[in-house]
């Protein structure tokens, strides 16, 4: 078994495209585009066969983070720390804001932890 991608709902499609696009070396399909049901989404594929849908829908709006349930975060595997060190540097001077790190974790993991254009958990790790 494997998973075949992740999705994430997001309220400017542009954006959050381009940032995982940009910083991340992602590629992307065309746009697609459901105007009866005002949906839009890119799926984006990642070194290997890791992709992400980016999702938008007319009308919906951002649940209460304080309430939420489901996913915590996604970690985008760098390869090194030197990797890790490098991008949050570059994500740093690039406005996005760090939550924790760099560091090396309790389960052993050295990792940064950005939110991404929408405030969403994004972990770089080795």
């Amino acid at each position: 078994m494997k998973i075949g991608h992740m999705a994430l709902w997001t309220r400017d499609l542009e954006i959050m495209k381009d940032f995982y696009v940009n910083y991340f070396n992602g590629k992307t399909n065309g746009k697609y585009h459901n105007k009866v049901k005002g949906f839009e989404s890119y799926f984006i594929r990642f070194e290997g066969e890791t992709r992400l849908e980016l999702m938008r829908q007319e009308g919906m709006s951002r649940q209460d983070i304080a309430n939420r349930v489901g996913w915590a975060h996604i970690a985008m595997s760098l390869g090194s720390r030197e990797h890790v060190n490098q991008m949050t540097e570059r994500l740093q001077q690039d406005g996005y804001r760090l939550m924790d790190g760099p560091r090396k974790t309790g389960d052993g993991y050295y990792e940064s932890v950005f939110q991404d254009p929408e405030g969403n958990l994004l972990e770089l790790t080795e």
